[in-house]
């Protein structure tokens, strides 16, 4: 019995250590949250996928995705790569097991689609593969990874690196952190719903920007309830600086100098 709980006490101790530090890791996954939201709800597609148990994790996130976190709403495009079984082992078979996550991407990615990849090493070079894939089909990476600095970490457009070298208490801290950012999504939804959508607003790749989008991609303007920018305006009307890309909007107002009637819909440029 003592053995059991000493066992057990380890255990615990692990995982308690690990939660001050990946608290404020998980601080970004409200962001992830919202910005999923928008893309699922644009009709956008999450891809996931991890090896061994961050496979089952990963595939636990696209089932409460497709079905529901707690409360019915419609159902969204989210696919676990691992669990196609027929199309992985016959591009391990025919083209190499690094290649499996890679060539589904290749296949299931569109511009502006999601790929979330597991994995507590970090070092994986089937999802380093799907992430060199996805960059050729414009798909944004994320990761939740063990102890950054690690590869995937570094070639991810954002990170989620739990601070334990415990993989047991990553993946528990993973399972965590996927139920959270579906709780994430399910808040936005209601806000991403109700905006109309909007031109694309690019940004450089590489260029990353404090405190809101990972760098590496080119983005949207993006529905976001702590803050950022609301559909082209920031949560108090403006952009990130004041006003619009430029100062103003496109060409310093309206289509003719203002909004269709002098303003926008609501005061702003239309």
């Amino acid at each position: 019995m003592s053995a059991a709980l000493s066992t057990l006490d380890q255990h615990l101790s692990g995982l308690a250590a690990a939660l001050l530090p990946y608290r404020q890791a998980a601080g970004r996954l409200a962001d992830w949250g919202t910005e999923l939201a928008w893309t699922l709800a644009g009709g956008g597609r999450l891809l996931a996928a991890g090896n061994g148990g961050s496979a089952a994790e990963a595939q636990h996130l696209t089932a409460e995705l497709v079905g529901k976190l707690r409360d019915d709403r419609e159902p969204y495009s989210a696919i676990a790569l691992h669990a196609e079984t027929s199309s992985m082992t016959a591009i391990g078979n025919d083209y190499g097991y690094d290649e499996v996550f890679a060539r589904q991407v290749r296949a299931h990615g569109r511009e502006g689609d999601v790929l979330l990849l597991m994995s507590t090493s970090g070092t994986s070079v089937n999802l380093l593969r799907a992430v060199d894939a996805a960059r050729e089909t414009g798909v944004r990476c994320w990761a939740f990874t063990g102890p950054a600095p690690n590869p995937l970490a570094e070639v991810c457009d954002d990170v989620l690196a739990v601070p334990s070298p415990d993989s047991q208490v990553v993946q528990e801290l993973h399972l965590v952190s996927l139920h959270l950012l579906c709780e994430y999504v399910d808040e936005a939804l209601p806000l991403v719903r109700q905006l109309p959508r909007t031109s694309a607003v690019p940004r450089p790749r590489g260029v990353a920007v404090p405190g809101r989008l990972p760098a590496g991609r080119d983005d949207r303007a993006l529905a976001v309830v702590n803050g950022y920018p609301l559909n082209g305006h920031g949560a108090n009307g403006h952009g990130a600086n004041g006003h619009g890309t430029n100062g103003h909007a496109t060409n310093g107002h309206g289509t003719n100098g203002h909004g269709t009637n002098g303003h926008g819909r609501r005061g702003c440029p239309s």
